[in-house]
């Protein structure tokens, strides 16, 4: 539940803002990794220490590539503290899911199909030829279409707990 709350929070503020500010990420982390060390003693807090470094560890690429927020990044390692490794990778597959049909939804929405086709092609010809894309297709540009990543992760946290709640019941 606690890490339903961080990612509600973050989701809200990320859609309010497009930010997701150091005051609940940085406590959200240190809090995951003393309820899991709480709780678990040793393994637990091994499994909020590893589910943390898998979440930090995972999305730095999209970060370092400036595809992804530095905020969007630490929530999803805070919320690796809570939730460990193994839900940790449900909850990112879930997110891409969510991310996907909300950009998707975006892209209709304000009729870009042919442009957001065309900067899929450009992104596949960078990475498979191990350059960076333009600067155009980065979170810099103003023109782009962005859908907010802390949101998604915030339905799929939520999405994942009332599974879990509705499964053990």
């Amino acid at each position: 539940m606690l890490a339903a709350l961080l990612a509600v929070i973050g989701g809200w503020t990320d859609w309010r803002s497009r930010r997701i500010p150091n005051w609940l990420t940085v406590p959200g982390l240190l809090a995951g990794i003393l309820v899991n060390s709480v709780a678990g003693g040793w393994t637990g807090a091994k499994a909020s220490l590893l589910g943390a470094a898998l979440g930090l560890g995972l999305l730095l690429p999209f970060v370092l590539v400036r595809s992804l927020g530095a905020g969007d990044w630490k929530l999803v390692g805070a919320l690796g503290a809570f939730l460990g490794p193994q839900r940790l990778i449900a909850v990112l597959f879930a997110t891409i899911l969510v991310a996907g049909v909300m950009a998707a939804v975006l892209i209709v929405w304000k009729r870009r199909v042919r442009e957001t086709l065309r900067n899929m092609w450009h992104m596949l010809a960078a990475f498979f030829t191990f350059h960076m894309p333009g600067s155009e297709l980065t979170l810099e540009n103003p023109q782009a279409l962005k859908v907010p990543f802390g949101v998604a992760v915030a339905i799929a946290v939520v999405l994942y707990t009332v599974r879990q709640a509705w499964g053990s019941s």
